[in-house]
């Protein structure tokens, strides 16, 4: 397709060095060629660095240049250092180590420390938080929930920028910084915080970096050993390298120039762990004689997204937009992004699942839509309103594929099939590959046809359908190919965590969205406050904060969606604004015109503003205070006063439900959700007027359902229900 993205999951190893080089668009292939000294890649988002940067190692171990063992590669994440593995791997170019920095100096700490040290190597601290609060308490200073969070994140930057707890007041008040507490007391629960691990003998992931920095400074003989190791160097997402990171490849560079850095400084959006693109922006200053690309073909998103993206950075200000890329789409014109105003947060969730809704009809698979959003507390009314729709989503940061429960019992069940060949029952008569898996995982609850709504039920389903999936693909690449064949490269998979595609779609933050792309996503909630984030006070605070959308733009390959509410709850005064961001950029907003290449396109209100009476303020029932809590307002009352619920009949809605769930093979929630039947049970509803008053009891679950749940809250028996939610 495009010389970047959508390859096929199992590519035919290149037969030669050259074959490596094939594909690669005039800049990339610089890249790969570009093999000794210093090399700065500034590759924007879409462009392809990953696929530059693996043909680059993968061109060098080919032709001899580069030895694989020689090579370290690291990145930010696990999930990009497996990606960066298995495509050097399907390159030819397996034994070349890509890892994390932390990854890369724990390894080293655990080797050298005997040597270094001299005894067993600290325990490792999974996390820190407890310990935190334990050191708080000491100090006689009381923490809540959010302050214990946000003291531990203030140690942890701390830590990356390498400023001891007596420096931490002086330090703060030189980057500008909003300490969560008074720095004197920061600094004091530091200082015991540290004292704390001493004499517990364990280690955090800060000091696995701190630690293997300082054995490398004192001891040259280690230092040396690992140079000798490794020769050359490459590092992914450079413009989010701490001071602490960078010290480290220092030390691992000594006074070599092998280093090939890659990075985006509009893609900034980490500073709040210490991250600053100044590395990336200085580097042709350290070194001079350095190559220097530039990626700004973009294979990702169409010229309508790319237009918007660029005119997102064109308003931008700073040094990191002094260095903005202007991307350049590859691909055929798509639609234009779509700005929809919704009166209250409700209304836009319901909106969005609606635009999905439809999306999935059109043909887009549900695992390539993604719902974006500021911060994690506004993920669960979209999770509601996809649940109330029936469409299946995820939520980014879960647990990792492979560790599963029901992908390691495909896989046992895999094996075993394996090993017994033609003596399983199971595979008489079945002759391929795809064919063999299915009838494996069919007893592990893989059925042809998904089960219907989301919930656990489906995401056992779609764990087993990627393993079909990838079985299918496999099949497709390595004619020929046995069950043993496929065991080995899903062990080769979870090593290098490299997972497959789990079709639902994805709810995550824009900070976690960072790497990641899909064909149609939607950011929401893109109010003033929320977009810039409200605690963003400096002028190169509220930047990253553009930086952050513009990472959530560039996410999108076809479909755009940006939306925001006038009001948190329904009926709530309509006093917030669009961001700023969008001034200029979405239409009658400013000088700046349409977004969109061809002009058109414009701003629609919600569709649901269209449908419903406008609301007032949905006050409690019990007590009559404003409730903007969704659960709240779903009961019509505060969660703590007390409830008039009528139980049996809450028993007698639940027992149906039950019933309705088995018979549609979906989840419970998604027919109604438990706060949605406790305020059947409270209100005891006698027509369809009361019943759809109801938050969760939409239109089409009142056509589904509304007949059963009248019968029942009239004492009756619900009755049996139809094919579809």
């Amino acid at each position: 397709m495009t010389a970047a993205t959508h390859s096929t999951l199992f590519p035919q190893v290149p037969e030669t060095a050259d074959a490596v080089l094939d594909g690669l668009d005039p800049e990339q292939r610089e890249v790969a060629l570009a093999l000794s000294g210093p090399v700065c890649v500034l590759a924007g988002a879409g462009t392809g660095k990953t696929r530059a940067i693996t043909h680059r190692i993968a061109y060098g171990v080919r032709a001899g240049i580069l030895q694989p063992a020689s090579v370290l590669a690291v990145t930010f994440t696990n999930r990009a250092a497996g990606e960066m593995r298995g495509r050097l791997r399907q390159l030819g170019a397996g034994g070349v180590q890509a890892r994390t920095f932390h990854s890369a100096a724990l390894r080293q700490l655990q080797f050298f420390w005997p040597k270094a040290v001299g005894g067993d190597m600290p325990r490792l601290l999974e996390r820190k938080i407890q310990l935190v609060a334990d050191a708080a308490a000491r100090c006689r200073i009381r923490l809540d929930r959010n302050e214990l969070r946000d003291v531990t994140s203030e140690i942890e930057w701390a830590k990356v920028t390498q400023t001891v707890p007596a420096d931490y007041p002086a330090a703060v008040a030189k980057s500008v910084r909003d300490a969560p507490r008074d720095p004197a007391e920061i600094s004091q629960i530091y200082a015991l915080y540290e004292q704390l691990k001493r004499d517990r003998s364990v280690i955090d992931f800060e000091d696995v970096l701190l630690l293997t920095v300082g054995i490398l400074q004192d001891r040259h003989d280690i230092a040396e050993q690992i140079r000798r190791q490794y020769q050359h160097f490459v590092v992914d997402e450079y413009q989010d390298v701490s001071p602490l990171q960078q010290r480290l490849l220092d030390l691992w560079l000594g006074d070599r120039d092998n280093l090939c850095v890659v990075g985006d400084a509009s893609q900034t959006i980490y500073s709040f762990t210490g991250a600053t693109p100044d590395h990336l922006l200085n580097f042709r200053n350290r070194h001079p004689n350095a190559t220097v690309v530039k990626l700004v073909r973009d294979y990702r998103s169409t010229p309508q997204v790319v237009h918007l993206a660029n005119g997102l950075l064109s308003q931008a200000r700073g040094r990191a937009a002094e260095h903005r890329l202007e991307l350049i789409s590859q691909r055929d014109p798509g639609p234009e992004p779509v700005y929809t105003e919704y009166a209250d947060e409700p209304a836009e969730a319901e909106g969005t699942a609606r635009r999905i809704r439809d999306l999935i009809a059109a043909g887009v698979p549900a695992g390539e839509i993604a719902v974006l959003y500021r911060i994690n507390a506004q993920s669960e009314v979209y999770e509601q309103a996809l649940a109330d729709a029936g469409v299946p989503y995820q939520l980014r940061g879960a647990e990792r594929f492979f560790e599963r429960q029901e992908v390691r019992e495909a896989g046992i069940a895999l094996r075993g099939a394996a090993r017994a060949g033609g003596n399983d029952s199971l595979l008489d008569d079945v002759e391929d590959l795809p064919a063999q898996v299915r009838a494996v995982l069919s007893t592990k609850g893989w059925t042809t046809k998904p089960p219907s709504g989301s919930g656990a039920v489906r995401d056992r389903w779609e764990s087993l359908a990627a393993l079909v999936r990838l079985a299918e693909d496999f099949a497709r690449a390595k004619s020929g190919a046995t069950l043993s064949d496929l065991v080995a490269e899903l062990d080769e998979r979870a090593a290098a965590q490299h997972a497959p595609t789990v079709q639902g779609v994805t709810l995550a933050s824009l900070h976690a969205a960072k790497g990641l792309e899909w064909d149609a996503v939607f950011l929401v909630g893109l109010t003033e406050g929320m977009m810039p984030i409200t605690y963003a006070k400096t002028d190169e605070q509220v930047e990253e904060e553009r930086r952050l959308l513009y990472v959530g733009v560039t996410r999108a390959r076809v479909h755009l969606s940006l939306s925001w509410a006038l009001s948190r709850a329904p009926g709530g005064r309509a006093s917030r604004r669009p961001s700023r961001f969008l001034k200029g950029l979405r239409p009658g907003s400013g000088s700046l015109g349409s977004v969109g290449v061809t002009g058109s396109g414009g701003i629609e209100r919600g569709i649901a503003g269209g449908r419903r009476k406008p609301r007032g303020p949905v006050l409690c029932r019990v007590c009559g205070a404003t409730l903007t809590e969704a659960g709240a307002m779903k009961l019509m009352r505060c969660e703590d006063c007390p409830s008039d619920m009528d139980e049996g009949l809450y028993e007698r809605l639940r027992d149906w439900r039950s019933e309705q769930a088995r018979e549609l093979a979906q989840p419970a929630y998604c027919v109604f959700t438990d706060k949605t039947l406790m305020a059947i049970a409270e209100r005891v509803p006698t027509t369809d007027g009361e019943l759809s008053s109801i938050a969760g009891v939409g239109i089409r679950k009142l056509d589904r359902f509304g007949a059963d749940v009248l019968a029942i809250c009239a004492g009756g028996e619900g009755g049996a229900g139809g094919d579809e939610v």
